[in-house]
């Protein structure tokens, strides 16, 4: 039985031939030397590793409604509100660190704090070895998502600080990349002059000229990994375990499926077949995931109980003295 799930789709910009990869502070966009048998290629990161994992999270919420995506109903989440008004803020499904986030840990549950909470369905005590098949089964109990994207419980006064890994993970790559120079001119059609009397371009006004840099590319691919071996290690009943594993693959298909406009000038288009690179399964379609996880969400209910969302408050109380 593979322990990894492996694909790869073909892009293509959806406008013209250049595309605008992601920048990093002081660094700008990362270049990188590709190997090709035996020969140098120029290549690009045009999505990181980070970046994709938020964009592939982000299949799963609905913004319009600011609840999970129908499609997964029926799992647990934290939904987190304003203490005293009942305003929703964030959830475990949005917050970096998810079921760690302080959003969650500082906020209170019918009065005791979901520190304590997590700490304690975690089974977290003093010179006690972690059970992380335990742990994994409580995790999955407050929002199984954690145990697709991974959650680290830092805090040190949790003790032992556990830590799920990202079962699902992705990138975009360029090969064989050329830059594409241009720029363009910021136009004022009223003030026609500048003076230290008037206002200039710190304000906003004036005509300023810039530069821009876009790429070209021989080949734009999706990478996708699906860690199969992880979550079988968390020893949760095979249902639980499948779920997850097709949750990761839905939220890959509904990337591909749905937008890829990572940026203005990135929008991009899936061209042919999502390829196997690793497992020999080939990649289901959305409508198939989607009928699985309906079928395997019932079957799970001794871990995720009625699959309602777990309501806590927040009060900001400022940092602790």
């Amino acid at each position: 039985m593979p322990d990894r799930l492996s694909y790869q789709a073909d892009l293509e910009p959806i406008i013209g031939s250049t595309f605008q990869p992601t920048g990093f502070p002081d660094i700008g966009a990362a270049t990188f030397t590709r190997f090709e048998n035996g020969e140098e290629v120029d290549s690009l990161l045009v999505e990181s590793v980070q970046s994709m994992a938020n964009r592939l999270e982000a299949t799963a919420w609905d913004d319009a409604s600011d609840r999970p995506a129908s499609e997964l109903d029926g799992l647990p989440w934290v939904r987190v509100i304003r203490a005293g008004t009942g305003e929703f803020l964030t959830s475990s499904r949005l917050e970096a660190h998810r079921l760690a986030s302080p959003f969650v840990h500082a906020s209170t549950l019918d009065g005791e704090h979901m520190f304590d909470v997590i700490k304690k369905r975690l089974g977290l005590e003093k010179d006690t070895p972690l059970d992380r098949r335990s742990m994994a089964r409580a995790v999955a109990a407050l929002d199984p998502l954690c145990l697709v994207h991974g959650v680290f419980f830092s805090q040190k006064e949790w003790w032992g600080q556990p830590k799920f890994e990202r079962a699902v993970s992705a990138v975009i790559e360029a090969h064989d990349v050329r830059r594409a120079d241009s720029g363009g001119r910021k136009a004022d059609r009223v003030r026609h002059q500048l003076s230290d009397e008037l206002g200039g371009t710190a304000e906003g006004y004036g005509s300023v000229p810039y530069p821009r840099t876009e790429w070209t590319a021989r080949h734009i691919r999706a990478y996708f990994v699906v860690d199969t071996e992880l979550l079988r290690s968390y020893g949760l009943p095979d249902p639980v375990q499948q779920l997850l594993e097709s949750i990761a693959l839905w939220e890959i298909r509904s990337l591909l499926d749905g937008s890829l406009r990572l940026r203005t000038a990135c929008d991009l288009a899936v061209v042919g077949e999502v390829k196997v690179r690793a497992g020999e399964r080939p990649l289901p379609s959305l409508s198939e995931l989607n009928a699985r996880i309906k079928e395997l969400v019932p079957q799970c209910s001794d871990i995720f109980g009625p699959g309602n969302p777990l309501t806590v408050e927040w009060a900001d109380k400022g940092k602790k003295k």
